[in-house]
């Protein structure tokens, strides 16, 4: 799993805490509701990127949308909601990379898909996430030989195929009847990095309506910059295989 740089994260105060940034997600919506197939008619191209606090946790988002038939680039927070919570735009939706974004916005007629930089400056109606101070789940003190223990949350709207869950078992090299984890869980991963241990697993909640990714992090003695870039590609693995991620949660 490869590093990459922090998002754009805010100190408790809202101020900028760090600089740096994570590429973009890209959606492509479709015009016929059910399709999974990126070739079939694209209606428009939203880019989208997560506001988030020093530790990660998300505390808004932001969007810009295109369509062929459109004046340019526009901004809509709405449409950000209903891409999470209407069932029929839902099924529409579908995470792609940039890759292939730049591939469709050129054949809808859009030419040159402009750079990220650009791209963020469509960023006009920004979403606020509600927060709340970490709840304390799990013991209070990290096991011997680690400073710090936190618990993450990724909640995600659409839902995991059968074939898309075994990918991920692949990737991760994880079997739902392995080693012990949280119940409920159907598939999950270990990794050790920068001094640093993570433990994670996917599962269904609020009453199978939705999918979550908790991870665990047992801080070392490393700098703990690696932490979002590590949720950052484990978010990225179930965006690839269609959910949509809507909230990053820190528990403690």
């Amino acid at each position: 799993m490869s590093l990459m740089a922090a998002g754009p994260l805010r100190a408790a105060d809202g101020t900028t805490a760090v600089q740096a940034r994570l590429p973009l997600d890209y959606y492509l919506i479709l015009a016929k509701p059910g399709a999974d197939d990126p070739a079939a008619e694209v209606e428009g191209i939203v880019v989208e990127e997560f506001d988030r606090t020093a530790d990660f946790s998300t505390v808004g988002l932001d969007s810009a949308g295109w369509t062929p038939s459109g004046d340019g680039w526009w901004s809509s927070a709405a449409l950000s909601r209903s891409m999470r919570t209407d069932r029929e735009l839902l099924a529409r939706v579908v995470p792609t990379s940039r890759g292939a974004a730049e591939r469709i916005y050129r054949q809808l007629g859009g030419g040159q898909l402009p750079p990220e930089a650009v791209l963020r400056t469509y960023f006009r109606d920004h979403q606020p996430i509600a927060t709340a101070p970490p709840l304390r789940l799990g013991p209070a003190h990290p096991p011997t030989g680690f400073h710090e223990r936190r618990v993450y949350r990724v909640l995600f709207a659409k839902d995991l195929r059968e074939d898309q869950v075994a990918s991920l078992r692949t990737l991760w090299h994880s079997r739902v009847d392995g080693a012990p984890r949280s119940p409920g869980s159907v598939v999950a991963g270990h990794l050790d990095q920068g001094g640093h241990q993570f433990a994670w697993d996917v599962r269904r909640v609020g009453r199978d309506v939705a999918w979550c990714l908790d991870v665990t992090v047992l801080l070392g003695d490393g700098p703990s910059t690696g932490v979002g870039s590590v949720l950052h590609e484990l978010t990225q693995a179930l965006r690839q295989r269609g959910l949509i991620p809507v909230t990053t949660e820190r528990f403690f």
